[in-house]
């Protein structure tokens, strides 16, 4: 994964959320899961870090607005 930029923790409520997990259907439908609460800035895939198991994912939420339950 890549350094956190500042600019995505410039204010509360911001949040980065780093997803391990098994494989990219399993990391991909987490992010859904995410992404149907709060706004969501999704990624399009994941990434495989060599002789590590699974899959890697990151987004980012802003949890300054109210959950949106249905």
């Amino acid at each position: 994964m890549e350094p956190i930029n500042e600019l995505h923790l410039r204010e509360p409520g911001l949040v980065v959320v780093d997803v391990a997990a098994v494989d990219d259907r399993t990391a991909l439908a987490f992010q859904q899961e995410l992404a149907s609460l709060w706004a969501t800035a999704i990624a399009d895939r994941t990434t495989r870090d060599p002789g590590q198991p699974g899959v890697r994912l990151r987004c980012y939420l802003d949890l300054r607005q109210d959950v949106v339950v249905e």
